[in-house]
């Protein structure tokens, strides 16, 4: 792979539009360089896009992903960074949790609420035919 990338490489790659990569660059996470209409993309855009896309499948917002990227120090060994994303993960796991519970609550419910409603409709046949 180069390290240069044509907006369409990285669409194509990562299966977005080019409007996607444009709002992303408009919002100063990519900064291609352009030479009149033609934006060439650094590998270090294609590995924010990749932040970005992951942040995105975890849940996170665009201003989350945002501030995670903000974050990269490789001095340091990225230590900060990489807790604040599994702090991140961690949250989003138990949010997840709760929505799993709600809804196998409401699967009972609702298969509480079938059952009922298949009886209601037996009896009622039932009636009709004496």
């Amino acid at each position: 792979m180069s390290n240069q990338y044509s907006i369409r490489e990285l669409s194509q790659e990562f299966d977005v539009t080019t409007r996607t990569l444009r709002f992303y660059e408009e919002k100063g996470l990519l900064s291609p360089t352009r030479s009149g209409q033609n934006r060439t993309y650094s590998a270090a855009d294609r590995a924010r896009l990749i932040l970005i896309l992951r942040g995105k499948t975890l849940g996170l917002s665009l201003e989350q992903s945002t501030d995670l990227i903000a974050m990269y120090d490789p001095t340091s060994n990225n230590k900060r960074q990489l807790e604040t994303v599994i702090q991140k993960i961690q949250s989003r796991r138990r949010q997840l949790e709760v929505q799993k519970q709600e809804l196998e609550s409401m699967i009972v419910d609702l298969e509480r609420w079938e059952e009922r409603t298949n009886a209601a409709m037996e009896n009622k046949q039932k009636s009709k035919k004496c």
